[in-house]
């Protein structure tokens, strides 16, 4: 058989190579990255990958839109895994460059605005110059095609592209995240482990007085914690949105399983997005959504229906 070959959103020496390294791998496993979350997922659904990493949310920036609308529409799609990586950065240059010789360095928007104290800190008369990504900006300078003097850029982009590491651990907050997730065509989900995720897609049916109310309700009457809550444009017409959700909790979990057959019956399409382990793998805290407690209300209701008295 031949070797899997893993998707994601690159080029080489990303955050989210970064995190795709983080998991195990088959044997000679293939890393193949494209230009963008959509070209990575797409390869997924063409059967040209197994699977594909790709960033979802950033604890500073918030939600990642191209994932999220990929995740809503076309071909359904599956998450099975998740990663969190801190988002630490690091100004790298050809072997040769002190940090006293960078007078500019190019980057991506979003580290030039996480490690921007630092750079006026450490490099006030620097020019900041914009890349297509942080890794964009390393291949340039390793490939003698930049107009800049360095890279800030992942740590894993160094040994991709063979630069000197000037400084790093670079970044002005340091309880920046990003969260990742590995996607799949659908397939069932793994066994709950206690310490599950559920996402979700909704489409209200209309706009109307109430209508999120309606799905927080579903949620929030069985117990079921919510962990991410975003709405996105559908494309159909100004307000027209949908709902990506993240939320504690197994499919496969009576007061998860009920919150979705409730939210099918509310909303317009309902898309499930995967049951798989949370990163972060603490149990949640004991509730009345847990399933014991489900088991003794049903053989509560039983014995009501089949005595009249529970």
């Amino acid at each position: 058989m031949p070797a899997a070959r893993y998707a994601y959103f690159g080029p080489r020496g990303t955050f989210t190579e970064a995190a795709l390294r983080t998991l195990p791998h088959d044997p000679g496993a293939e890393l193949a990255p494209y230009p963008s979350v959509p070209a990575a997922l797409e390869a997924v659904r063409a059967g040209d990958a197994a699977a594909a990493m790709v960033p979802i949310e950033n604890s500073v920036e918030g939600g990642v839109p191209a994932t999220l609308d990929e995740l809503a529409n076309g071909e359904p799609l599956v998450v099975t895994r998740e990663v969190l990586l801190p988002v630490r950065f690091a100004l790298m240059a050809r072997p040769g460059t002190r940090l006293e010789d960078v007078r500019s360095f190019g980057t991506f928007p979003h580290a030039e605005a996480q490690c921007r104290k630092w750079v006026a800190e450490n490099l006030p008369r620097a020019t900041y110059q914009t890349a297509a990504s942080t890794a964009a900006a390393a291949e340039a300078i390793a490939s003698g095609t930049a107009t800049y003097d360095a890279a800030l850029s992942a740590p894993i982009a160094a040994a991709t592209y063979g630069l000197d590491v000037l400084a790093d651990g670079l970044g002005d907050n340091p309880h920046a995240v990003t969260r990742f997730v590995l996607v799949s065509r659908p397939v069932p989900p793994p066994l709950p482990t206690g310490a599950d995720r559920t996402s979700i897609v909704l489409f209200i049916r209309e706009d109307h007085p109430g209508a999120l109310l309606e799905i927080l309700t579903e949620l929030a009457v069985r117990g079921v914690n919510l962990t991410r809550i975003e709405s996105r444009p559908t494309g159909q017409g100004l307000g027209r949105y949908l709902f990506s959700i993240d939320c504690e909790g197994h499919v496969d979990e009576a007061a998860v399983g009920e919150a979705l057959m409730g939210l099918r019956r509310v909303c317009a399409e309902t898309r499930y997005l995967g049951s798989y382990p949370r990163a972060e793998a603490s149990p949640a805290p004991a509730s009345t959504s847990s399933d014991s407690a489900f088991r003794e209300a049903q053989a509560w209701l039983a014995r009501v229906r089949e005595r009249g008295n529970g």
